[in-house]
């Protein structure tokens, strides 16, 4: 192993996992009122319905696809009956639209903050870095995904990437595994890790602000008080005059 192979295989992983952890406890302990996206609905919204929308939906299903495909282990679908060929079926149809989804999403959300005056002027140089980061790392996983499972080059991914990133979790590093890989795949996994490691620092928390508290909260009641006296003074008879 060269010195370059142990930082970008090692080290560097390890960095941004340890930012991206302690970056979190730091922020919500000194700024949990800019815990937020900061939403900009209000100055712009109709390129954001759909932008917001295709990239959402079709992160959703990416962030499953990759638990699917690196920290499952290959082993466990061979054990179910799920062959290769049904696995790269579903990676290259499920997730190249989700991929679609996800990059149109992307484009139209930095086409938007570029262009709309209102919300320009109020971005921040760490807004525009997770946009170039979010773009390359969705774009290098889309095209490795149709490029290489697509065409059948003998890849796979499962048998390199997948147990050196459950190494790393589990403390057990063998960047050997990720020596002389696709130089996309590669890429994919740089910005990827990068990205971990500014998440902290960005809008991107707004992602753990899930208002779970909903689900257990009681129902708000309305009652029209004011509807019900206006009702009741209007059916009372008027008393008689007197002169």
């Amino acid at each position: 192993m060269t010195y370059f192979q142990t930082l970008f295989w090692v080290t560097f992983p390890y960095i941004m996992l340890t930012m991206f952890v302690i970056g979190h406890i730091y922020r919500y302990n000194v700024d949990q009122f800019g815990w937020s996206a900061k939403s900009s609905e209000f100055l712009e919204k109709k390129q954001l319905k759909w932008g917001s929308l295709l990239f959402h939906y079709g992160i959703l299903f990416v962030f499953f696809g990759h638990v699917a495909g690196i920290l499952i282990p290959k082993a466990l679908y061979d054990s179910v009956g799920i062959t290769d060929h049904m696995y790269h079926f579903g990676a290259v149809w499920i997730g190249g639209l989700a991929g679609i989804a996800t990059i149109i999403g992307i484009l139209l959300l930095m086409v938007r903050r570029i262009t709309v005056k209102r919300i320009y002027i109020h971005s921040t140089f760490r807004d525009f870095l997770v946009l170039v980061l979010l773009t390359l790392t969705i774009v290098t996983g889309f095209v490795n995904t149709v490029w290489y499972t697509g065409r059948g080059v003998a890849f796979e991914y499962r048998d390199t990437i997948s147990p050196w990133f459950r190494g790393i979790l589990s403390l057990n590093p063998v960047p050997e595994l990720m020596v002389g890989i696709p130089v996309g795949f590669q890429i994919h996994v740089v910005s990827a890790f990068f990205l971990f490691g500014i998440w902290p620092f960005t809008r991107l928390v707004h992602v753990w602000s899930l208002p779970l508290e909903y689900l257990n909260r009681k129902y708000v009641v309305y009652r029209a008080i004011f509807g019900r006296r206006a009702v009741a003074m209007s059916t009372e008879r008027p008393k008689d005059k007197v002169d």
